[in-house]
């Protein structure tokens, strides 16, 4: 058991970089409809549409869908990652689901600090004024909600792979 080893070999995963890398593009896809469209409201994933208190925002939909994957899933496929080769062995299922819940809040929590820095430097986006490019520390409760929901992402993705790898190979051979 090797903490060195097992970092680096987290970090020199394929398998970590493409979750990172996907996850970081999916998180970025509204942040670049809102710049193309001048609108910080993108209407299919903009529900409920109103800030219900000061803990749920009102483009909740986008901020579950975008956050199932970066920072949550991306973390979880980290932890597991780590785990695995910090002890070495395969993983049994209580082991894999409890390193991808470290890992997804290790994530989390780490970019909770990036967004409550940059929220506030107050830099504000040229198209809405008042509305600041980074999170509100209010939304981070929820941000870790979904974290916990994300450690099951990468299991549902391998079932739907699966699922159609064996339609196509039915249909192959049909």
């Amino acid at each position: 058991m090797n903490f060195r080893f097992a970092f680096t070999s987290t970090i020199s995963s394929k398998r970590f970089w493409s979750w990172t890398i996907v996850g970081v593009i999916i998180y970025l896809v509204p942040v670049v409809i809102r710049y193309a469209t001048g609108s910080i409201i993108i209407p299919f994933l903009n529900w409920p549409g109103y800030w219900v208190d000061h803990f749920i925002p009102g483009n909740l939909s986008e901020k579950i869908l975008v956050n199932m994957f970066f920072p949550g899933a991306t973390g979880a496929i980290a932890g597991e990652i780590f785990t695995t080769h910090y002890k070495k062995q395969q993983l049994s299922t209580k082991t894999l689901y409890l390193s991808r819940f470290v890992g997804a809040m290790l994530f989390v929590t780490a970019w909770s600090f990036f967004q409550f820095f940059g929220y506030q430097l107050k830099i504000y986006m040229s198209f809405s004024p008042g509305s600041n490019l980074f999170e509100s520390y209010f939304v981070f409760p929820i941000n870790y909600l979904i974290a916990t929901c994300s450690i099951f992402t990468p299991t549902i993705l391998y079932i739907i792979k699966n699922m159609f790898k064996k339609i196509i190979k039915y249909v192959k051979v049909s």
